[in-house]
């Protein structure tokens, strides 16, 4: 065994969280004032990361498809459209006036000038400019449409968008303007996010609040982890605000920082603040007390947060620079709830001494200071009385629970994440619904550094395209071509189709891009062998299919960082290399579980009618991968919070049982009420209108609450029973290196 003297530790060298909690005892009033200041500080600097935050980041900046948007940008001077106009011509009393009548093309010619005369507007046409062509007006021939391209990057778009809604959107005279496609998508679902995020925070503070004050039974112990959530969550504004100077970070990291913002830092505080009243309840003097949680708790809280952490990095490996912000994101308030509860919280705990029990509302009853009585000491006995009866079963239910996630279907976002009634949703619905064409969808493909051809072999190419299946209508500068053979020759709008060395088709489906069948055909026009160069296909469907051959790509290292340090920290807290094994099944058999509830929820709209969402038989392919790392560390945060209690119980007992049975006792309602705490703040995203929040936030409210009761419950003592004494085994090698650098974790002895 690790032996320990009174305030070692052999984190960083003998005494450290000793020496740290010494410290904070005899300097409080100065770590306070100091604490005070760094965080008006952040508060001050921290508030314009907002302003700098972007809204992209969700391809391969090195793909095919990201090269053959910049190609098509920077030689050829276009793109896709971003912004589509619906026309819809007013009724009369006469009944309903056609898209081609007098009033409504000169309603819609104005429209189009204004659209022409903005300085962000690189490419804008409509039915009418283009000859009245029929793809462009609806089935109906009361609608029609104006395709635009606003120019800039994701924030610059999206900053023309909402002055081009307020200025263009609405009745005009013989027409109503609304405006589809992606740019007014994307724009709605900013909006949508930001405003979710601040009910949930209304939602998720107060209720919260009363919890705490469930727990701790006082005023005062309640609204310490308040505080440090809030230096949390400003401390996270500022490291953000300092990483943006150096790379992108994406806006949606925000969700990441208030959601564990406060529930790290209620996590961390919870453990910190129920330490120190323990041992104040033991007899300790005030200085004792906080030495000894700092020691103690405080050695695990620094541990868990290496642990979720560690989880975190593991999305900087990725090529996105939507998931590397969560990264940045994870680790600045990992980080800072981390130092909030180890050294700011200790040195006020200092100050409060036994006033932290002050205002109380209701007397809590006294726990057993041994831990051999209460709920869940009794459980743990029962369990480990039939272990391997109670492991199969409960592994037998994960599984089950997890089998609906072979079923998983990888995909974007698009229009249907909205509410149903939002207009930008609403709007980019009729184009599928109402319009014969798939105009607003179409598609680029480039053939880059051509040589040796000519119109003949353009129209060739264009052909061939047209002749695959999915492919309603290709253009091109030969010509448009429908099913391999040309319906209409060149004209002038068809004349920047070709420039030196290159030519561009634009690739018109008739099946939804964001599909099986879409990724089929850009597989197909990438497999083609075309006589006048290899082709680069551009779009959503050959983003979705790059950013998962990207994700996969890094995947295999991305679960090595995660799984590799997570077993190497486990090992220097226990020093051994069955706990953190076991640790490491247990957490994959949880997730497991959690996966295959979100798919049966979402992709399969199983709870479609509850939660209100519209399901798409498709699940974002970065979601989980959010879920994996950030649920994975909150897992192991709890984890190592559990089997720190029974290290220190079989340390002073030697007996496995009893250790497991005492360990569970003393954290059980805690790891309970910090889970359910946590949850709070998660399912108060449920209650967005954007369907992937919604499942960000059920697929880690069940992630968290079943890992902290039935895996903790149930699983955690039957395996530490079926391996007894070898739970604490390690090779002699391993053992000298746990020697000289593991961070133990018992508890001092008495003075």
């Amino acid at each position: 065994m690790h032996g320990s003297k009174q305030g070692e530790s052999s984190l960083g060298g003998p005494g450290l969280f000793g020496r740290l909690g010494a410290l904070t005892v005899r300097r409080r009033r100065v770590v306070l004032v100091v604490s005070f200041v760094a965080v008006m500080t952040a508060a001050v600097l921290g508030s314009g990361v907002f302003g700098r935050l972007s809204g992209g980041g969700f391809y391969d900046p090195a793909a095919e498809s990201t090269k053959a948007r910049d190609i098509l940008d920077e030689r050829f001077g276009a793109g896709e459209p971003n912004l589509v106009l619906l026309v819809d011509a007013s009724p009369t009393d006469a009944g309903a006036v056609a898209v081609d009548a007098p009033p409504v093309q000169a309603a819609a010619d104005e429209v189009l000038s204004e659209l022409l005369a903005r300085d962000d507007i690189e490419e804008a046409a409509s039915y009418w400019s283009l000859g009245r062509v029929p793809p462009l007006r609806s089935t109906d021939g009361d609608s029609a449409l104006i395709l635009a391209r606003i120019g800039g990057d994701e924030d610059e778009v999206d900053e023309s968008t909402g002055e081009i809604l307020e200025e263009l959107t609405g009745d005009r005279g013989p027409v109503t303007i609304t405006a589809g496609g992606q740019a007014p998508v994307f724009r709605a679902v900013s909006d949508t996010i930001e405003s979710d995020l601040s009910r949930a925070e209304m939602i998720a503070v107060p209720i919260t609040l009363v919890l705490l004050i469930i727990v701790f039974g006082g005023l005062v112990a309640s609204g310490l982890p308040l505080m440090v959530g809030l230096i949390s969550v400003l401390g996270t504004f500022f490291t953000l605000s300092l990483v943006t100077l150096f790379t992108d970070v994406s806006v949606f990291s925000i969700n990441l920082v208030t959601a564990m913002g406060l529930g790290l830092a209620i996590d961390y505080s919870l453990f910190i603040v129920s330490r120190f009243r323990e041992e104040l309840a033991n007899g300790r003097s005030t200085e004792a007390a906080v030495i000894r949680t700092v020691q103690t708790a405080g050695r695990t809280v620094a541990v868990s947060a290496l642990t979720v952490g560690v989880s975190l990095s593991a999305l900087l490996v990725f090529p996105l620079y939507f998931l590397r912000s969560f990264a940045w994101a994870g680790l600045g308030v990992t980080v800072v709830s981390m130092l909030a509860a180890v050294i700011t919280l200790p040195a006020l705990l200092a100050v409060l001494g036994p006033r932290v029990n002050s205002f109380q509302v209701f007397k809590r009853r006294a726990r057993s200071t041994t831990g051999e009585s209460g709920f869940w000491y009794r459980n743990a006995k029962r369990v480990m009385r039939r272990p391997m009866a109670v492991s199969l079963a409960v592994i037998a239910l994960l599984l089950f629970l997890g089998l609906p996630f072979l079923d998983v279907a990888f995909g974007v976002p698009d229009q249907r994440v909205l509410p149903s009634d939002d207009p930008a949703r609403v709007a980019t619905d009729r184009l599928t619904t109402e319009f014969a064409s798939n105009e607003a969808q179409a598609f680029p493909v480039i053939a880059d550094e051509a040589t040796g051809y000519d119109a003949t072999m353009i129209a060739v190419v264009a052909a061939d395209l047209s002749a695959l299946d999915g492919v309603s209508r290709v253009d091109s500068s030969s010509g448009r071509f429908v099913d391999g053979a040309m319906v209409l020759g060149p004209d002038p709008t068809l004349e920047g189709y070709r420039v030196e060395g290159a030519a561009r088709y634009n690739v018109v489906p008739d099946v939804v891009p964001i599909s099986d069948e879409g990724e089929q055909l850009v597989a197909e026009i990438r497999e083609y062998d075309s006589p006048i160069g290899p082709l680069l296909v551009g779009g959503a469907s050959a983003q979705l299919v790059d950013s998962k051959a990207a994700i996969a790509a890094k995947l295999p290292l991305a679960g090595a960082i995660i799984v590799g340090a997570t077993f190497v920290l486990l090992f220097l807290m226990f020093g051994s290399v069955v706990v953190p094994i076991k640790a490491i099944v247990l957490n994959l058999l949880s997730l497991t579980a959690t996966f295959g509830a979100m798919i049966w929820i979402f992709q399969e709209g199983n709870g479609s009618g509850f939660f209100g969402f519209t399901p798409t038989g498709m699940t974002d392919t970065t979601t989980p991968i959010l879920m994996f790392c950030i649920a994975f560390g909150l897992s192991m945060d709890y984890e190592v919070f559990l089997l720190s209690r029974i290290k220190e119980e079989h340390d002073r007992s030697g007996d496995n049982t009893e250790a497991v049975a005492r360990g569970l006792e003393r954290t059980g309602g805690i790891v309970t009420a910090a889970a359910a705490l946590l949850a709070i703040t998660f399912i108060a995203f449920s209650t967005s209108g954007i369907s992937f929040i919604k499942l960000f936030g059920v697929g880690l409210t069940l992630a968290v609450l079943m890992d902290a009761t039935l895996v903790r419950a149930t699983l955690v003592p039957a395996f530490m029973k079926l391996a007894g004494e070898a739970n604490w085994w390690a090779p002699r090698w391993m053992k000298h290196l746990y020697e000289r650098f593991g961070f133990s974790e018992h508890e001092p002895p008495d003075e």
